[in-house]
């Protein structure tokens, strides 16, 4: 378990930790100089003979224009130990840290009365009646209040007794993730002679260990952990909950800065923008859209725009969704809980959690959307899942959904078959949307041969646009193969079609047609090109063009030459012939075809062309070798 202090300015934290650790968390020169803790300050402690129960201390400052630095260290713990001082009572940075922690959701701790050597007994008795007020309405209500004094040692080993025992308790490290992939969130970093880069923070989720390779987020780069200690021992392994030091290799200390991650490679997706429920502390004015504000999230602090998505303002003591829109890359999965301070970085606005930090572009604030987002926001993972699979027609991306949830594999699959989803390459669904896709396949066939009769059909990826533009062409490949396998849709080729589908002329095109049919069939075996068609049929050359080409199609004719059309009947007969002179000479000559059609050599030169292209036969210098049969024709 990770403790941390919290309290007004000189109320004795760091003199409090010495006294339970031995340890002075006051490292730098102006510390000691100045008296007052700057920045974050670190201590462990085990009981005797029991050191794997190691107690982390987090020592954060007290000042108001410390906040900052305070909040880097805060969101990494899972116990708060509020100080309070007999001589001074609460405090205006009591009541801020106490909101923070709030904000935190922080709801194990203990209060320190500290100093109690130096007043009365009745201002002590007095102090705690403030305190007790004070965590009426908290979290922390239900926290014990320790009378102690650190420089005599009054009450130290009390407090220490039940801090262990907080740190015994199953629940002891609170919201952090055992499984899913590795997540440090980094809030120092340094050189160490002989070891080399050492980066330190607290881990959110997952195991690490000695030799694994991590990436350094958000900016991508790639670094091996060499040696590693958890809570201050040295160990092979580090896990969530603990504070870990990580010595790493592929990377100087000049590239490692606070607010950093290193994590699992699976999870460096860094954001600009996160959808998350807002939380604003009831002494605040109201958060408005658009208001600028620090963001405090694991160890950074960077500006952010609040787009709210309910209304113009978030009132003292409200809550609501919102957009984050954040000045530059962070870290950032659902659940992490962060800090909002005001513009200037005097106030604490309020606070909340990440709920999406892969939102949508686009209609974020519809009645559909603000229902995902509540059931995103809670704790079981399979609400959020169900309703996605039920409300996006596209199906859930399982990777984006798994990675916005830091879920491992075997989480996932458990969740889809709890949900009896269906999966389709990387996208899931619920049955009654499986359903409607093929619904929708199916329409959108039948509709394409109404509104083109003369097609053969559809190619795959317009069925997938006609389907749905947004489905994935995994899911759509999955979601076709069914539809073939069962016979709703057969294929012709490349061509997709409902079984039933013929190609026809439509009404129009039949009866112009008819027409112009016996100008090809006149001289079948060399019959006029289109321009002549138009010209003798007297209609525009355009149209009987694009005649043909739809006649091509339901196999009404051939194209054997440039705009030069021959019956199909024709193009049967021709090719029995062509059977027939091979057969006797063992090989086909255009000068043999020629004789038997009558007419010109370049006209049986187009036709063996022709027959050459679709594979009926095959040139071999000037002559053509049989390959497939007349019968194809029919």
């Amino acid at each position: 378990m990770i403790v941390g202090t919290a309290g007004h300015i000189d109320h004795g934290k760091t003199t409090l930790v010495k006294a339970l650790t031995g340890v002075d968390c006051d490292r730098l020169k102006e510390e000691k100089a100045r008296g007052i803790t700057l920045d974050l300050g670190y201590a462990y402690t085990a009981p005797a003979g029991a050191d794997d129960e190691v107690l982390g201390f987090i020592d954060v400052p007290g000042h108001e224009k410390l906040i900052h630095n305070m909040l880097a260290g805060a969101t990494g713990i899972d116990c708060a130990l509020l100080v309070v001082a007999a001589d001074d009572g609460p405090m205006p940075q009591t009541r801020e840290h106490l909101g923070i922690l709030e904000l935190l959701g922080l709801s194990t701790g203990a209060v320190a009365l500290t100093k109690v050597d130096r007043v009365a007994p009745s201002r002590v008795q007095a102090v705690r009646g403030e305190i007790e007020t004070l965590l009426a309405h908290s979290p922390l209500a239900a926290a014990p209040v320790f009378p102690v004094a650190a420089i005599t040692g009054h009450g130290v080993a009390e407090l220490r007794t039940h801090l262990f025992e907080l740190g015994a308790r199953p629940s002891a490290s609170r919201g952090r993730i055992p499984t899913g992939g590795f997540r440090l969130a980094v809030d120092r970093s340094f050189t160490l002679t002989g070891i080399g880069t050492v980066v330190t923070g607290t881990v959110f989720s997952g195991c690490v260990r000695q030799g694994e390779s991590l990436v350094l987020s958000p900016s991508g780069r790639s670094v091996r952990v060499r040696s590693l200690r958890a809570q201050d021992r040295e160990a092979s392994r580090g896990v969530a909950g603990q504070r870990v030091a990580l010595a790493l290799s592929g990377v100087e200390k000049a590239d490692v800065a606070r607010g950093m991650w290193v994590l699992d490679p699976r999870l460096h997706s860094p954001v600009r923008r996160f959808d998350a429920q807002l939380r604003v502390l009831p002494d605040q004015a109201p958060l408005r859209h658009w208001s600028l504000v620090h963001l405090h999230l694991g160890a950074e602090d960077v500006l952010a725009r609040v787009a709210l998505l309910e209304g113009a303002e978030i009132g003292p003591g409200g809550c609501g969704y919102a957009q984050l829109q954040l000045e530059r890359e962070l870290g950032a999965l659902s659940g992490d809980r962060f800090i909002l301070r005001d513009a200037a970085a005097r106030h604490t606005l309020g606070g909340g959690s990440v709920v999406d930090a892969f939102p949508p572009t686009r209609h974020r604030r519809t009645p559909e959307r603000l229902a995902m987002l509540r059931a995103l926001s809670n704790a079981d993972p399979a609400i959020a899942l169900e309703q996605a699979a039920r409300t996006q027609p596209a199906g859930v991306d399982l990777a984006r959904h798994a990675l916005n949830r830091n879920l491992d594999t075997a989480s996932v699959a458990a969740l889809v078959e709890r949900l009896a989803l269906v999966v389709a390459g990387d996208a899931a669904f619920c049955a009654q949307q499986w359903h409607d896709l093929a619904a929708r396949m199916l329409a959108a066939l039948a509709a394409e041969h109404e509104r083109a009769p003369d097609m053969p059909g559809v190619e795959r990826d317009r069925l997938r646009r006609l389907t749905l533009p947004t489905l994935p062409r995994t899911a759509f490949d999955v979601l076709l193969g069914e539809q073939l396998a069962a016979g709703a849709v057969a294929h012709s080729g490349s061509w997709l079609h409902l079984p039933e589908h013929r190609m026809q002329l439509a009404a129009g095109d039949r009866d112009l047609w008819r027409v112009l049919r016996p100008l090809l069939q006149y001289a079948r075996f060399n019959p006029p090109r289109v321009r002549d068609i138009a010209q003798a049929s007297g209609f525009a050359e355009a149209r009987v063009r694009e005649l043909l080409r739809r006649l091509a199609r339901v196999g009404e004719v051939y194209p054997v030459a440039h705009d030069h059309y021959f019956l199909a009947d024709a193009v049967a007969e021709l090719a029995t012939l062509v059977a027939e002179i091979a057969a006797e000479d063992g090989i086909a000559r255009a000068a043999a075809l020629r004789d038997r059609i009558g007419g010109g050599r370049k006209v049986a030169i187009h036709i063996f062309e022709f027959f050459d292209r679709i594979g009926y036969t095959r040139r071999a210098r000037d002559v053509h070798v049989l390959r497939g049969s007349p019968e194809q024709f029919a």
